[in-house]
């Protein structure tokens, strides 16, 4: 399963390049594998991306903001939801992956199912 990260490459809001990197970088450390969809450069990404955001999770105006993650094409959350996952040591669960053994969200899955 490849993670899909919907980010603007030429969006001139600092806190949406910011939020993008903080993601890529995460993925990136902890060599999980994704890949960059670009709406700013590819009309379709843009269009699938709005399409697919669940309605719930939409802002009560405008559109769906970068960056937006999927798994494959299994909703996951925005920024908001990575991060909280993130603090949380629940990223791989937030993703749809399985935690690698030995990492703290591993460790904290075996103490709830003990």
């Amino acid at each position: 399963m490849v993670i899909h990260v919907y980010i603007a490459s030429s969006s001139g809001s600092i806190a949406i390049k910011k939020k993008q990197q903080d993601v890529l970088r995460f993925l990136e450390a902890n060599k999980i594998r994704f890949e960059e969809k670009d709406i700013a450069t590819n009309e379709e990404n843009r269009k699938w991306m709005r399409e697919n955001v669940p309605e719930n999770s939409r802002p009560a105006t405008g559109h769906p903001l970068p960056p937006q993650i999927f798994n494959e094409s299994q909703y996951c959350g925005d920024y908001d939801a990575f991060f909280e996952a993130r603090e949380n040591y629940a990223v791989y669960a937030f993703l749809g992956l399985t935690a690698p053994p030995g990492s703290r969200e591993a460790e904290a899955q075996a103490k709830q199912q003990a």
